[in-house]
């Protein structure tokens, strides 16, 4: 897919499972499990040990499957073009960097930097940022995502942290463009444990629950 396809294939989905774990194994299989579950944007993140080896090894298991791996955590534009060069299709950042984003642009990839405040978002926009991660979502919650689009209405968001079954229907009514679920959605604790039943479980739950607060918008 190039850019524009990837962007929109994030926004149609909606969700973006954030896979973050204290070791490699069974990474594969994870992402395997929450593909299964019916998410199908799941984001390896850079401080996971072998996560760039993850997304090759993803990337080669689930080619032609109906999933879109992505890459978070990411600091740098090196580390950007080795997750692309891995099978990353789109770049995910805590923070907002214009060497990151050009990197990934440069490849044809979309770029989700991290920004908070109306001007943090406002400038990741400006820099080429195609939908802003606003990170930390927590602080402020769904309040705070209402009271910041109601400016910029123009501008994509998709708030990442704290955001669970029991809010994520208030998020989507809200507009945001997607949503980042981490460990409500990808347990760590049932990465450990190997419960990929759980881990598909889980997603089914989130999938299904995202399209009928879509639905009912």
């Amino acid at each position: 897919m190039d850019k524009q396809a990837i962007h929109n294939y994030l926004t149609q989905n909606g969700i973006i499972a954030i896979v973050r774990a204290d070791s490699s194994d069974g990474l594969v299989r994870t992402v395997e499990a929450v593909m299964e579950g019916g998410v199908r944007c799941i984001e390896v993140t850079m401080t996971t040990p072998g996560a760039l080896a993850c997304i090759e090894a993803a990337s080669k298991t689930l080619t032609g499957a109906d999933v879109c791996l992505g890459v978070g955590s990411v600091l740098d534009g090196e580390t950007a073009r080795l997750a692309i060069l891995a099978g990353a299709q789109y770049i995910v950042c805590p923070i907002t960097s214009q060497e990151i984003i050009l990197m990934a642009h440069r490849y044809g990839k979309p770029c989700m930097p991290g920004a908070y405040t109306p001007t943090e978002i406002y400038n990741a926009w400006v820099m080429g940022g195609d939908i802003i991660k606003v990170f930390p979502a927590s602080c402020g919650g769904l309040d705070y995502i209402k009271a910041v689009r109601a400016p910029l209405p123009q501008i994509p968001v998709a708030p990442t942290g704290g955001v669970d079954l029991n809010n994520l229907a208030d998020f989507v009514k809200a507009g945001v463009a997607a949503v980042g679920v981490g460990s409500n959605l990808v347990s760590k604790k049932m990465i450990e444990a190997q419960d990929f039943k759980g881990l598909a479980e889980n997603a089914r739950r989130y999938a299904e629950a995202f399209k009928a607060a879509r639905d009912a918008r």
